[in-house]
């Protein structure tokens, strides 16, 4: 057990804002664009869009307000004629907004940068996914020979059933890592929380749930995958709508709306950055399976209290603390770390074991 706890200290890592978590969320009807422009690149343009070639119909993203959600979203409209992708390719549609080398460095990621990707999305209750791809939202290289290939992929195909598919590419290839049945998805709000690590040796963890009850419909999880394509110096994201007309008669005119994009760069710290901190606070009892107290806690000057397990996930902690005395109980058997951080920088790290 000694041997176990230790390789879990040293492997874990714990997850801290350093570059601040930027949002794009809608604010009302006018200016789409411009807001989402000036959100993820100040002063250029991330919205692909296909209204050069039906510049009838005005704008393909608009907003409007959601009740479910109580606030506004963003539309995304895409048609099965004569939409294309740009009036550049014609056997596609494309409706996406991205970051890319004109975003802020702290949109964008590079080789150990650990980031996390929120949004939330809706699909009708009758949409008709093409057999082909209906992607979207990718995460894509930006130089090297396979920058035309997502490393990542969420995409929509037409079944039966219909599915949900999670693809990945290291390279020029892609494949399917995980996939489940598109209905419980249908006319449904659900928040996606993506959390990619970038590297030779990367990890990647994907959980959607639905918005009104926190229901899982999918989840994903690989810590040792290689996030990084050969020749790269950014990686970025994608999101809307991104579809093959190879069969046109599979699909209709649809809209997707989409909600609450976030992007927050975090940066990882392993126990090791601990070592010179005094071990005045201490943890009592150790192990436990009902409350543990935190002793000489005032000794440390702090400004918050955060509970993670050993997979970095946080747990609330608001309802379980009161007066230094910590309730763990309902907590799986493990081991579990408290970190007191000041100014959103750890101070402290502290290990216990539920039993």
């Amino acid at each position: 057990m000694k041997k176990l706890i230790f390789t879990s200290i040293i492997s874990l890592s714990l997850y801290f804002s350093m570059q601040g978590q930027v949002t794009l969320n809608a604010n009302g009807p006018g200016n789409t664009y411009e807001l989402i422009n000036s959100v993820l690149a100040p002063g250029y343009n991330v919205v692909e869009v296909p209204d050069c070639n039906h510049a009838a119909f005005g704008r393909h993203i608009d907003e409007v307000f959601d009740a479910e959600l109580s606030t506004n979203v963003f539309r995304f409209f895409i048609h099965t004629t004569p939409d294309n992708d740009r009036c550049i390719s014609l056997d596609r549609q494309r409706n996406e907004i991205k970051t890319y080398d004109k975003s802020p460095d702290n949109l964008l990621a590079v080789q150990g940068e650990t980031v996390v990707y929120k949004w939330k999305f809706k699909i009708d209750a009758g949409f008709q996914p093409s057999s082909s791809f209906t992607h979207i939202h990718q995460i894509k290289s930006v130089g090297g020979p396979n920058a035309g290939m997502p490393m990542y992929t969420l995409t929509l195909r037409k079944g039966p059933p219909d599915k949900l598919q999670l693809r990945y590419a290291e390279t020029n290839t892609q494949t399917t890592l995980s996939e489940t049945d598109l209905t419980p998805f249908k006319g449904t709000w659900v928040e996606v929380v993506e959390t990619i690590t970038y590297g030779s040796s990367g990890s990647y963890d994907i959980t959607i749930k639905t918005v009104s009850n926190n229901t899982i419909l999918f989840s994903y999880n690989d810590n040792d995958i290689v996030n990084w394509q050969i020749g790269a110096t950014i990686a970025r994201p994608k999101w809307g709508i991104y579809r093959s007309l190879n069969n046109p008669t599979d699909l209709r005119d649809e809209t997707v709306l989409f909600a609450n994009f976030s992007i927050e760069e975090i940066e990882n710290l392993t126990i090791d950055d601990f070592n010179s901190i005094s071990d005045t606070v201490v943890l009592s009892p150790n192990p436990t399976d009902s409350f543990v107290t935190l002793k000489n806690a005032r000794n440390i000057n702090y400004d918050s209290i955060l509970l993670y397990d050993t997979l970095s996930k946080q747990i609330p902690i608001t309802k379980r603390l009161k007066k230094l005395k910590l309730d763990v109980s309902g907590l799986n058997s493990g081991l579990y770390y408290v970190v007191f951080t000041k100014t959103n920088r750890p101070v402290k790290v502290l290990k216990f074991m539920v039993k």
